[in-house]
């Protein structure tokens, strides 16, 4: 079986020096869709046990051009998670040129080449060379399903504005997961263009759509996502929304759904915060309510 992960912490993506103060501290906890973490986590405890070689990203690369099937797309997942371990410099220049080299040799009509492309994506956009763009707007019109996914992620990575019309169009999608996508990358480019979407994703019939959504726009500066907000504040409603989720999602929603509301100053949030800021079981989510709640003005 073939993993499709994109890791939910921030320390597992790259930095992103272009969205500052609390815009980029929301990014670090709840937006990536909920259900493809827990693949990403079981999958690499998996090939910890199996394997216990330590390779250099550019041998992991070199396992990608030569490898066997198995390999290459093993060596491409663990490519994607050393890749934020190397500094800005020449080393990392160079392992961009030569990844997006494979990459665009990559042929869709190899099942062993599709498995390769998920993670080679997920590489491009860590690694943060624009020059990647153009094919990875390429790649996000891929007949695989996941392959469109990452590319779409990593565009956002790269703060490709360039997408947003490209990802808007792609947010009307059956696909749940992809919906989630489009909301987060769509907060994460930052572009006006994509409020009246997004205001309409907090309609959404899937929870964490709606969530993502809301979140979005409040990075936007946009309190089309408020009503949203308001219901993600509590454990209660949160599971009543989406039953499957777990203690440690739930939190993480609770802390993504604070800082959201910091952003906005949301005073009609202000009784809310400070409950939580006294009562949660979460020390995360106290903090996190306790410095929105200082944050936001009080209601004359």
């Amino acid at each position: 079986m073939t993993p499709s992960p994109i890791p939910v912490k921030e320390s597992e993506t790259p930095d992103d020096p272009r969205t500052p103060g609390p815009g980029r501290a929301v990014v670090q906890f709840f937006l990536v869709p909920l259900l493809v973490v827990a693949v990403c986590v079981g999958v690499f405890f998996l090939f910890s046990l199996l394997t216990f070689e330590h390779k250099s990203p550019a041998d992991y690369l070199a396992d990608v051009r030569g490898g066997a099937a198995n390999q290459r797309w093993q060596s491409a997942f663990e490519l994607s998670r050393a890749v934020s371990r190397i500094p800005p410099g020449p080393e990392r220049a160079r392992l961009a040129a030569q990844t997006l080299e494979v990459y665009d040799r990559l042929r869709a009509d190899r099942n062993d080449d599709r498995d390769v492309k998920r993670y080679l994506a997920l590489v491009l956009g860590r690694l943060g060379d624009p020059s990647a763009i153009p094919s990875l707007e390429r790649s996000a019109r891929d007949p695989d399903a996941l392959v469109r996914l990452y590319s779409v992620w990593a565009l956002g990575m790269l703060g490709d504005r360039n997408a947003v019309p490209m990802i808007v169009a792609d947010s009307e999608t059956d696909d749940p997961g992809a919906r989630k996508m489009a909301a987060y990358v769509l907060g994460k480019l930052g572009d006006p263009r994509a409020i009246p979407r997004l205001t309409a994703m907090t309609g959404d019939h899937t929870a964490d759509v709606r969530w993502n959504a809301a979140i979005a726009l409040a990075e936007l500066h946009d309190a089309g996502g408020k009503e949203v907000l308001h219901s993600m504040l509590d454990r209660a409603s949160l599971s009543r929304q989406a039953p499957a989720l777990r203690p440690a999602q739930a939190e993480e929603a609770l802390v993504s759904a604070i800082m959201a509301e910091q952003i906005l100053r949301d005073g009609e949030a202000l009784a809310e915060l400070r409950r939580l800021s006294e009562s949660d079981p979460s020390l995360k989510v106290r903090d996190a309510a306790r410095r929105a709640a200082q944050a936001i003005p009080a209601q004359p």
